[in-house]
């Protein structure tokens, strides 16, 4: 897959997702405000993201967690990298702005 889309302030390039390939994945919000105020909050995207990797069978190298971001090490099993990262941040979101009162 070509082509570029666009990340904040710079394009990237689309990612290529092949069984078995290695994918550094940085996550952050709409706005270059924390995502992980405490311990409870980072507690609520661990499982979450823990629970869909157990069940997408996705292998996980690394994490970081820092106030304003995560950065994952994933290899790309049979399901799509992207697919697995809708299910793991879609619903982290949803608590998120429900829990810090946010649209």
């Amino acid at each position: 897959m070509y082509g570029f889309m666009l990340d904040g302030k710079r394009a990237t390039k689309a990612r290529m997702d092949a069984p078995g390939a290695l994918q550094h994945i940085i996550v952050r919000g709409v706005e270059p405000r924390k995502i992980f105020y405490d311990d409870q909050v980072r507690d609520n995207f661990m499982e979450r993201l823990g629970a869909v990797l157990v069940e997408t069978g996705t292998p996980c190298f690394a994490w970081a967690l820092i106030p304003n971001r995560a950065h994952l090490l994933l290899k790309t099993g049979s399901m799509p990298i992207a697919t697995v990262l809708r299910r793991v941040l879609t619903g982290y979101a949803v608590s998120f702005n429900h829990c810090h009162r946010r649209r």
